[in-house]
C-alpha cells in the first residue's frame, strides 16, 4: 500500500524496551518489508514511569534536579519542559525503581523528593504542570511532597512527624500556610491511570501496599494513618477518583495543591501532540509489554486505540505477551495484536531478545496490513 502512513504510538515493554526503542524496532521491521513506508513515531506513556522520556521524545527539554529519594537518600531525577509546560513524573523521585533490590520501606518511604521536583519545575517558570503519578515506593498520602513545598505536619508536641505514611498516625496539626505561593497560579494536572480512593477496600494501602513490601499488619497501619491524615486535611477529598494514586500522592495534590484529575493517557496524548499526528496517519500501531485486562482500564494502548477508532483509523498492536481474547481486542478498537510470545514462548528469552523479536513481529504486521 504505497500511500500508507503509519503512526507508531506505543508504550514501553517494561523490563526490556523503552517506548522509544519499541518505536525504533517496529519502524525497522516495517521497512524491511516495505522500504519506502512513511512512519511517524510518537512514544507514549500513561503518567507512570516512562512519562518524562515520552515527553522528551516528543520535543520537550530534559531537565534534571537533585532531590530526596524515597529512603531519604539523594537521587538525580528528571523532568521535561517545553515553554511554560512541565511534565513531572513522581516515579523519578519517589519510585519503586529507586529502591535497592529487596529493600522496601512501606511505612517510612517518602514523597519529599516529588515535592522538590515540582518546586524545580516552578523555578524553571512552569505555569502548567502535568504531574504523572504511578510506580511509587511510597504510601504517605503526599505528605512528604507537601512538606517539600512548605507545609508543616506536627504532632501533639509541636514537632514534625516523621517521614512516610506510618507516622501520620501521630499527626495533630497540618499547617498549609507556608505552601509555595507560586502554586496558586499553576494549572496542576494529576495524570494517572488509577482512580482509586485514598483508603478502604479499594484504597492505596489495600490495593497497592503489598507490591511496596507492606505486610498485612502494615496495610492496616497505613490505612488507619491515612484515614487520620485525611480527617485533618479534608475527608471528602479522600473519596475522589485518583486520591489513592501512587500511595495517596493524588490525595495530597487534590486536597492542598488545587490539582485536577484526568486519566493519564488522555493528558499525555494532548501534551505529546497525538491528535495532529493521528490526522496524518492511515494506520496506527500501539502496544505495551503485556496486553491484558489491565490494558483495558486506562493504559496507553487503550487510550490510543479509542482515539484512533473515533477518528476512523485502523489500529493494530504489538506486545510481549497477549492475555486478551480477540473479542476483547476488538471491543477496545484493536484489530489484531502481534505478541513476541508467539515467536518465543520462553518469557526470559523473549524479554532478553525483545528487540529482534519485535522487528520480526513488525515484519509480519507489515505483510498483513501494508501489502494488502
Amino acid at each position: 500500500m504505497e500511500t500508507a502512513r503509519v503512526l507508531v504510538a506505543a508504550d514501553k515493554f517494561k523490563g526490556s524496551l523503552t517506548a522509544v526503542q519499541v518505536a525504533e524496532r517496529v519502524t525497522a521491521g516495517l521497512r524491511r518489508v516495505v522500504p519506502g513506508v512513511r512512519v511517524e513515531t510518537l512514544p507514549v506513556a500513561d503518567g507512570g514511569d516512562g512519562t518524562v522520556a515520552a515527553a522528551v521524545a516528543a520535543g520537550f527539554e530534559r531537565r534534571e534536579a537533585r532531590v530526596t529519594g524515597p529512603l531519604g537518600e539523594p537521587v538525580t531525577a528528571a523532568y521535561a519542559l517545553r515553554g511554560s509546560t512541565a511534565v513531572v513524573e513522581m516515579a523519578e523521585a519517589s519510585g519503586l525503581q529507586l529502591l535497592p533490590d529487596g529493600v522496601f520501606a512501606p511505612l517510612t518511604a517518602t514523597t519529599y523528593g516529588s515535592g522538590e521536583l515540582l518546586r524545580a519545575a516552578l523555578e524553571a517558570g512552569a505555569t502548567t504542570i502535568v504531574f504523572g503519578v504511578g510506580g511509587s515506593a511510597t504510601t504517605d498520602g503526599g505528605a512528604g511532597m507537601l512538606a517539600a513545598l512548605g507545609a508543616r505536619f506536627l504532632d501533639a508536641d509541636g514537632k514534625s512527624v516523621g517521614p512516610g505514611g506510618g507516622p501520620l498516625a501521630e499527626l495533630a496539626e497540618a499547617d498549609l500556610s507556608g505552601l509555595d505561593p507560586r502554586l496558586a497560579d499553576v494549572d496542576l494536572v494529576l495524570a494517572s491511570d488509577v482512580d482509586n480512593p485514598l483508603t478502604g477496600p479499594k484504597g492505596a494501602p489495600e490495593v497497592y501496599g503489598r507490591q511496596k513490601g507492606a505486610s498485612e499488619e502494615d496495610i492496616a497501619v497505613l490505612d488507619a494513618a491515612l484515614t487520620h491524615f485525611a480527617s485533618v486535611l479534608g475527608p471528602e477529598t479522600a473519596a475522589l477518583p485518583g486520591a489513592g494514586a501512587a500511595g495517596g500522592i493524588g490525595y495530597g495534590a487534590l486536597v492542598a495543591l488545587g490539582a485536577r484529575f484526568r486519566p493519564g493517557i488522555e493528558v499525555m496524548l494532548d501534551v505529546l501532540g497525538f491528535a495532529p499526528a493521528l490526522a496524518r496517519a492511515t494506520l496506527v500501531i500501539t502496544g505495551e509489554g503485556s496486553l491484558d485486562e489491565q490494558t483495558l482500564h486506562g493504559k496507553a494502548p487503550a487510550g490510543v486505540a479509542a482515539a484512533a477508532r473515533a477518528a476512523g483509523i485502523e489500529v493494530v498492536a504489538v506486545c510481549g505477551r497477549l492475555a486478551l481474547p480477540p473479542e476483547a481486542l476488538e471491543k477496545a478498537g484493536i484489530r489484531r495484536a502481534y505478541a513476541l510470545a508467539e515467536l518465543e514462548p520462553d518469557p526470559a528469552v523473549s524479554m532478553a531478545q525483545a528487540g529482534p523479536l519485535l522487528e520480526r513481529a513488525a515484519q509480519s504486521l507489515a505483510r498483513d496490513f501494508l501489502l494488502r
